[in-house]
């Protein structure tokens, strides 16, 4: 079991003035908490599916920086490896809709050519995505019963984040990629969420791996979380979330991102098996960022609350590195 509280009732991420609640720093098997954030400059909110098909894998973020909304529709074909994608950036994040609580009410975002619009609600989520080449028209539904980890990392009274991590959600629809349409057939797709709202320093550094099978699912992070006394690492069986509460060693090859990846720790013994890189970057002077997603296999084993160990063989999602000054 974890040393980190679990939080079991809602609760406001912030006080009245703005600083972090400590009754908010916890973990929740379901969104418990509302962002009610305040001030300007160091807000960041968010709201990031990636799809997994056998055929193709699907990234969408709608995002809302303060100075910028930074959106981005992307697809790639597992067979060919063609990527197809936009990115947009939209001065003050204008027309951006982000609610305070996740899993509730709309999510907007337009510009630059792409639009991206979420529905949400107690039994799941409309995807509508459209973008030069590409057309997303998906439903994620909520099962009865389905759990996800949601975590507070607390750096500071006033720099802290809140995710949600929904790893293994069903998901079913259509994807329309340069005049061709391919079926989403949740028998064999799933979708993963990465809900973040928070006040975040200038630069900071993470790793998040996410990967998904038929019954199985595990979501484990590094760095940007290392001393905080939170982490945001989970097993998923059966839709059942058991947290790991330890932080990992995370070793891969900067210089070959297609290399094995290792990730180990208390109850996680895990290899990642790359077979693609995704790579973005931008470079704005003060504001920067580069990302290496690896999509692949997962291998190895991880160990639930009464401790058995849950073999991940098979698993398929992705690994990255992120640096951010912004």
């Amino acid at each position: 079991m974890t040393h980190e509280k679990e939080i079991v009732e809602p609760v406001d991420l912030c006080l009245p003035d703005g600083r972090l609640n400590p009754a908010a720093v916890g973990w929740t098997r379901r969104p418990l908490h509302r962002a009610n954030l305040r001030g300007w400059g160091r807000t960041k909110r968010w709201e990031y599916w990636g799809i997994v098909t056998p055929t193709h894998i699907v990234g969408l973020v709608a995002s809302s920086l303060d100075y910028a909304g930074v959106h981005g529709v992307y697809v790639l074909d597992r067979a060919t490896k063609v990527e197809t994608g936009t990115d947009a950036v939209v001065p003050f994040a204008r027309g951006v809709v982000m609610p305070p609580i996740s899993g509730v009410g709309a999510v907007h975002a337009h510009g630059g050519g792409l639009s991206i619009d979420i529905d949400q609600t107690t039994e799941g989520s409309t995807i509508r995505a459209t973008a030069p080449g590409i057309q997303i028209d998906l439903v994620v539904p909520l099962p009865p019963g389905h759990e996800s980890l949601g975590v507070v990392v607390p750096w500071s009274t006033r720099r802290f984040q809140y995710t949600v991590k929904d790893v293994g959600r069903p998901v079913r629809g259509s994807l329309r990629v340069n005049g061709t349409t391919h079926v989403v057939d949740e028998r064999d797709s799933f979708a993963v969420l990465d809900h973040g709202r928070g006040k975040w320093p200038y630069a900071i550094t993470w790793n998040w791996a996410a990967g998904s099978g038929s019954d199985v699912s595990i979501q484990l992070g590094g760095k940007w979380t290392d001393g905080t006394g939170s982490t945001e690492n989970a097993l998923f069986t059966g839709g059942r979330l058991h947290k790991l509460g330890a932080e990992l060693r995370w070793s891969y090859d900067r210089r070959d991102w297609l290399r094995p990846w290792r990730i180990s720790g208390d109850r996680v013994e895990v290899e990642f098996h790359p077979f693609h890189e995704k790579v973005s970057r931008t470079n704005l002077g003060v504001v920067a960022s580069e990302t290496h997603q690896c999509f692949g296999h997962f291998s190895g084993w991880a160990q639930a609350d009464d401790g058995e160990r849950v073999a991940l063989d098979g698993l398929v999602g992705w690994a990255e590195e992120a640096q951010n000054r912004w």
